[in-house]
């Protein structure tokens, strides 16, 4: 152990492999889900398990969130009761999830109106990076509260960039998620068009790893799809989550987005077919629905 008492709520598909780096990295965790298995999970490899938010929150000294959406981390922290201020004060926040930056200023200003440090500490990466250890963190708060909370992210990452003050860390992963999600959007277009135009998949792939637009997530996806593997690593419903956030702050910043609104609705089409639940790649198929023009 290294002396440092954590916490971890959101063990989901990514939750669960970085709070496994955590404990490979020597830290004293505690953990709670609603789910017991992956409360089970962690515990096998050294974690606690905590019986409530409140255990997690006396057990650690920094607690990281890695929760689905704003309305998962009221409750959790249960915000707008007496209950909000004797969990954070004298902790930090490590929130990583991906919400709205105006959410983060205000869960920000709340914690720290009780006495609690706040981070922004989003993420790009999915399952596999997250299995990792190579998610890339965007970190935005106090410097003294980034600089404490430094060793805990390279734990789970392989890169960690100084955004500013909160919420420039969100605000920097959403213009991230921009250019993934047009991205591997593009990608199942291309492979769309292929299958369309009698283009041999296998070297369709061959030749775009080889090309000078190749990378870890082209990649990754186009192998999935010429495997027909839609395991998720970033679920389409996720996706389509994210694709609204990056929509809705593109609107309130006057920003032009025409790819992001193409793509979206694409994700909102997958969902509607019952697609919500596999890899983002798998919104291929919305292309054999969605309007020719």
């Amino acid at each position: 152990m290294n002396g440092r008492h954590l916490g971890f709520i959101g063990l989901g598909i990514m939750g669960v492999p970085m709070a496994k780096n955590l404990i490979a990295a020597g830290f004293d965790l505690a953990v709670w889900a609603r789910s017991a298995a992956p409360v089970e999970e962690l515990v096998a490899l050294g974690a606690h398990a905590a019986a409530d938010v409140a255990g997690v929150f006396s057990h650690a000294e920094t607690v990281v969130l890695m929760l689905r959406d704003e309305a998962a981390v009221d409750a959790v922290l249960a915000r707008d009761t007496p209950e909000f201020g004797r969990l954070v004060g004298s902790h930090t926040i490590v929130q990583m999830g991906t919400f709205t930056t105006a959410y983060s200023q205000a869960l920000a200003a709340d914690v720290h109106a009780h006495g609690g440090r706040y981070v922004e500490a989003p993420v790009s990466g999915s399952r596999g990076p997250a299995t990792e250890g190579t998610l890339v963190a965007m970190l935005a708060g106090s410097e003294d509260a980034i600089a404490d909370i430094e060793p805990i992210i390279d734990a789970m990452c392989a890169q960690r960039f100084r955004c500013g003050p909160v919420p420039s860390a969100l605000a920097t992963k959403l213009a991230v998620n921009t250019f993934l999600i047009t991205m591997v959007t593009g990608l199942a277009e291309t492979f769309h068009f292929a299958a369309r135009t009698g283009v041999d998949a296998e070297v369709l792939r061959a030749v775009l790893d080889a090309g000078p637009m190749s990378s870890v997530a082209s990649r990754g996806k186009a192998l999935k799809l010429t495997q027909s593997d839609f395991a998720p690593q970033a679920a389409i419903a996720d996706v389509l989550k994210n694709a609204r956030l990056v929509e809705d702050a593109a609107i309130d910043a006057q920003a032009a987005h025409p790819l992001t609104r193409a793509s979206r609705e694409l994700y909102e089409a997958a969902v509607r077919a019952g697609d919500g639940a596999l890899d983002m790649i798998g919104v291929i198929a919305a292309f054999d629905s969605h309007p020719l023009t």
